[in-house]
């Protein structure tokens, strides 16, 4: 995977973090187990890659740290505040001003342009960017008026990119971003989340399943069977246009 040193050392301060979390679901009689312990921590500015096969507990933890789940034990701590502390008004709080949300579908409305898909978060926060200067940060600036079913699958991930970043959020959490996308077409939305991390000093945390897209981070975390197998860090951060698929 490239030039990799232990996770023994903090270089910046910790925005977010779990500590013993566990996920079990109720299906039917049985008793599913999603998460297992699992520790981890999320830096400031950096860029970690959560790295493991389908059904490996990445998603369950997404949702867990970005507040649209609870774990079944354990907590979560955002700039050291415990979550599980918070009513429901405040982790709509959470979620709406400190966390952006990027998945593998755009969900993006049919009848909104691009610039009023990115407006509707831009609404609803205090001190968000403009629409164009969002869809300006994503190369998407020259198409500010066109509808989604006008756009291509990679230039509809760019919006959505756009509407999560626009609001500013602390951190910004990405569910297989490049997954319904080619590779090329994967490449650039890499890019979009690697300048989006470098210009804005966002903690990014991307899910994937490629493990070639490890080399572009500051950690790699990798994730087996509901626990973490290993946290290490890059020595080297590559680009995403240097990253051979």
């Amino acid at each position: 995977m490239g030039d990799f040193v232990d996770d023994k050392t903090r270089q910046t301060p910790t925005v977010l973090e779990a500590r013993g979390i566990t996920k079990t679901y109720q299906m039917g009689e049985v008793l599913v187990s999603a998460i297992r312990g699992m520790d981890v921590s999320f830096h400031q500015g950096e860029l970690s890659v959560l790295l493991g096969p389908s059904g490996s507990g990445k998603s369950t933890l997404l949702n867990i740290l970005g507040g649209l789940d609870s774990p079944t034990t354990g907590k979560v701590l955002y700039r050291g505040k415990d979550l599980r502390m918070d009513d429901e008004r405040a982790l709509t709080e959470y979620r709406r001003h400190h966390v952006g949300f990027v998945f593998q579908f755009y969900n993006l409305i049919p009848s909104l342009t691009a610039r009023e898909n990115v407006a509707l978060v831009t609404d609803i926060v205090d001190h968000p960017m403009s629409p164009k200067e969002a869809l300006d940060l994503v190369g998407l600036g020259h198409r500010l008026d066109h509808f989604p079913s006008q756009l291509s699958g990679g230039e509809q991930q760019r919006v959505a990119i756009a509407r999560a970043v626009a609001k500013k959020p602390d951190i910004l959490l990405c569910d297989e971003p490049t997954g319904a996308l080619d590779f090329q077409t994967g490449k650039l939305v890499l890019d979009v989340l690697d300048r989006v991390n470098r210009e804005l000093g966002t903690t990014t945390a991307i899910i994937t399943h490629n493990a070639a897209i490890a080399k572009m981070a500051d950690c790699v975390i990798s994730i087996a069977d509901g626990s973490i197998a290993s946290v290490v860090r890059n020595t080297v951060r590559a680009k995403p246009e240097e990253i051979s698929w």
